[in-house]
């Protein structure tokens, strides 16, 4: 669990997970250079429970979408040993169903061959809990997913990169591993999507659609998707000239060739299915 200035919510989401109907085997809370009260919470925690432990990260405090948290990931992963079946990466702003793990460890063993699971998330709107509709309804988002550790070590574990999400789950479809979504798992979403991005990474969507190899085409229909889903028409600018300053700088791809064209591929066939 990466933590970045969580002292908000992270009691929220401790308390979720202390109540869990099936505990993890160990939860490793990452400090990622936090300089507000989030370590003193999460020793509370780790003085209550054994199974809880936390180390720190000296990361920069500039938070940029993708990089930071996964080498904070990182740092976390270097702590346990290599004894787990599942491996799930949380955010610290979440309220996590009761049954949450448990889920997910039936989901598991209902078919070897599912990669990854996870729940959907909701935020807060007047009053109500609605879901937070960024993505497709067969994603899993970042902030809670669950890896069969078969799968994440063939797909080289989480890239340090915006998209990280995504491309994860395009290589587990690549690598031939289901991906199930889990629908009547709800997941409350304390702090919306992107709320303490720097004003630097506003250009990052657009180098993520390029480094997953999409090419110009599917970048301008995904960014005018994602844009409109947003509420935020300009940012369909920002998507694209970040996708040409990636491809100016030649950023390299987080996938192989081979990957590229079958990611493309699939993209291709989801958006005639939507057409058609």
């Amino acid at each position: 669990m990466p933590t970045y200035n969580e002292e908000a919510f992270i009691s929220q989401t401790l308390e979720s997970i202390v109540a869990q109907t099936y505990l993890p085997k160990k939860l490793v809370i990452v400090n990622d250079n936090s300089t507000d009260g989030t370590q003193t919470i999460i020793d509370t925690y780790v003085a209550k429970h054994d199974w809880i432990s936390s180390v720190y990260n000296p990361s920069e405090n500039k938070h940029l979408p993708g990089s930071k948290v996964i080498h904070a990931f990182q740092k976390g992963y270097e702590c346990i040993d290599n004894d787990f079946d599942i491996l799930i990466k949380l955010d610290a702003d979440l309220i996590l169903p009761t049954d949450y793990f448990e889920t997910i460890v039936r989901t598991f063993r209902s078919d070897d061959r599912i990669g990854m699971t996870g729940g959907f998330a909701y935020i807060e709107k007047n009053g109500e809990w609605i879901l937070e509709n960024l993505t497709d309804t067969d994603h899993i988002r970042g902030a809670f997913k669950a890896y069969r550790k078969e799968c994440f070590d063939e797909i080289g574990g989480l890239q340090p990169a915006m998209g990280w999400d995504t491309v994860d789950e395009l290589l587990c479809k690549y690598y031939n591993w289901h991906v199930v979504t889990l629908p009547e798992m709800k997941i409350k979403h304390l702090k919306p999507t992107g709320a303490i991005y720097d004003v630097s990474a506003r250009y990052k969507q657009g180098e993520a659609f390029y480094t997953l190899g999409y090419g110009i085409i599917i970048t301008t229909i995904a960014a005018l998707k994602l844009a409109a889903r947003k509420g935020k028409p300009l940012l369909f600018l920002d998507y694209i000239k970040g996708f040409y300053k990636a491809k100016k700088e030649n950023k390299p791809l987080l996938v192989t060739p081979e990957q590229a064209q079958y990611i493309r591929n699939y993209r291709w066939k989801k958006i005639k299915a939507k057409l058609f």
